[in-house]
């Protein structure tokens, strides 16, 4: 059910990738998501060539995607960090298995090219997020705070 993604998935991918973000429009995200369907989709083709990118597919169709990658650049750290980057699930498939396939997919991957943790971003307000990430070993690490200025 999971796999490698291809570059020719790219397009469904981000189709998917702008229902997360009009998912997270809900959570005070700041990311516009039609207006970054051509940027995602080019990402997505980078992680399809990187071996970054996994798909889950039923009955042919690809009803969840994940993208990861190794942090690089920065400050020297005492850790190799791995990032999944976005997970996301068709609501009809969700709560049989398939996002968590998905997400130990990408600690797998991540595993194998060095990593010795993983980090993940998930909006403050969602808690069904932050629930499914604290059942699959994840704890808060770096909290990011926001102020609108007048």
């Amino acid at each position: 059910m999971i796999e490698p993604g291809r570059t020719d998935d790219a397009a469904r991918v981000a189709d998917l990738w702008v229902e997360l973000g009009t998912d997270q429009l809900g959570h005070d995200s700041h990311l516009l998501p039609e207006a970054n369907r051509e940027h995602v989709r080019e990402s997505v083709l980078r992680h399809a060539v990187a071996g970054t990118l996994f798909v889950a597919r039923a009955d042919g169709e690809i009803v969840g995607f994940v993208t990861c990658s190794v942090e690089s650049g920065g400050y020297e750290q005492d850790v190799t960090r791995g990032l999944v980057e976005n997970l996301y699930v068709v609501p009809r498939h969700r709560d049989a298995g398939v996002g968590a396939a998905l997400l130990e997919r990408a600690e797998a991957e991540l595993g194998e090219r060095g990593c010795t943790v993983v980090a993940l971003d998930v909006m403050a307000t969602n808690s069904d997020a932050k629930r499914f990430y604290e059942r699959h070993g994840y704890d808060p690490h770096r909290v990011e705070l926001e102020k609108e200025l007048d």
